[in-house]
């Protein structure tokens, strides 16, 4: 019998192969450069078209979110378009913690991943086509440590001074799907809400705040290791650039609200975190986050609030943190929108679980909710 090949040596690959065996593997996730952290995988399986494909990733109990098994199942596309999920179960008792992915391909090829990935070229391709449209501004916020642009587009000509930024973790690539939807609204001339909110916002969105990590096949880190969403209270040239960049200009902007988009492993649902934890905590500002929360979870029910993270007990909020920072330095209404790896289970999806079509579709939403929030501000 012929041996299936494994191959990862692409934009956002992670995969190490220990054995093959027919149409059989054990294959281990290669950990972020210079860090501990590792849970992203993304890889290309060929010569398997027809047959029923074993691939057991082992050592998984040292991942960096070891709930983000139990209940999860992979990402898999044979035309890298759509993205369906292949059956997974999980043994944390086998070989240091063992997914098993089972699946049998059409054609010849198959990827699997993580998450739907979102490749640097299809980044390109999104902020190129983005920045064409009427009214909108590209400009490059500073350069990654290997040379990548931190690329920022500014649409609206509002007085209020919006952020929107996403994937400094660069394996939660739900994000920058929720990115797509949400900048395919606001450069619509014919998308209401769009319009409604570049009338009353300049908004400035960072689709991807990490693109080394992104290239390198990361979970978390950039291409030095380090976790970029613990790096905004003090951001060096040398650690962090791309948080210096990004907070630089949010300096020069001031920011009165701000989102920072995330993906969770272990949890399966959507749900924000807050800034409830800062020393100058204000009144009016956790009610303009609380009722955000509310408006998001009237318009759409892919939002909740049931389940979440522990609220931070006064005063302890962690500044380097960016929702943190921000809600500190700026007195802005700002949050953490978190997306699931796993299935959503309030409205679970057998086929996609979470996807990136629902992912768009949440940016869309976000931005109708947060447009009925200025709204409600103004009236007030």
């Amino acid at each position: 019998m012929t041996q299936i090949q494994i191959n990862a040596a692409f934009d956002s690959g992670n995969i190490e192969v220990v054995s093959l065996d027919g149409a059989s593997a054990s294959l281990t996730i290669r950990k972020d450069h210079a860090s501990d952290f590792y849970q992203w995988f993304h890889f290309r399986v060929s010569g398997a078209a027809g047959r029923e494909l074993t691939l057991r990733i082992t050592h998984l109990n040292g991942s960096a979110f070891g709930m983000g098994w139990p209940g999860y199942s992979t990402c898999v596309s044979e035309d890298r378009q759509y993205w369906g999920r292949a059956p997974s179960e999980w043994d944390e008792t086998a070989d240091g913690g063992t997914l098993t992915i089972r699946y049998t391909p059409s054609a010849d090829l198959a990827w699997f991943a993580y998450f739907a990935p979102y490749s640097m070229e299809r980044h390109h391709d999104l902020v190129a086509t983005i920045a064409q449209e009427p009214g909108v501004t590209h400009r490059s916020l500073g350069t990654s440590l290997d040379g990548q642009s931190i690329d920022c587009l500014d649409i609206g000509d509002g007085p209020v001074q919006v952020w929107l930024y996403a994937r400094q973790h660069p394996g939660e690539t739900m994000a920058e799907w929720w990115m797509e939807g949400a900048l395919d609204l606001l450069a619509d001339p014919a998308d209401s809400v769009g319009r409604e909110l570049r009338k009353r916002c300049r908004l400035h969105v960072v689709p991807n705040a990490n693109p080394d990590g992104s290239r390198r096949g990361h979970l978390r880190t950039n291409a030095v290791g380090v976790n970029l969403n613990r790096e905004w209270d003090n951001p060096t040239p040398e650690k962090s650039p791309e948080v210096l960049a990004i907070r630089n200009a949010m300096d020069e902007t001031g920011v009165d609200f701000a989102m920072d988009v995330h993906g969770d492993e272990a949890i399966p649902a959507v749900f924000l975190a807050g800034f409830e934890g800062i020393p100058s905590l204000k009144d009016e500002q956790l009610t303009g986050y609380n009722r955000y929360a509310q408006l998001l979870e009237r318009r759409t029910p892919d939002f909740q609030t049931k389940l979440g993270y522990p609220l931070a007990r006064p005063g302890t909020g962690n500044l380097t943190m960016s929702t943190n920072q921000l809600a500190e330095r700026f007195g802005a209404v700002s949050m953490t929108l978190e997306m699931p790896f796993k299935d959503h289970n309030p409205a679970a999806d057998e086929r996609q679980g979470w996807s990136p079509e629902r992912s768009m579709q949440l940016g869309r939403d976000c931005l109708g909710a947060l447009l009925e929030w200025l709204v409600e501000r103004e009236a007030a």
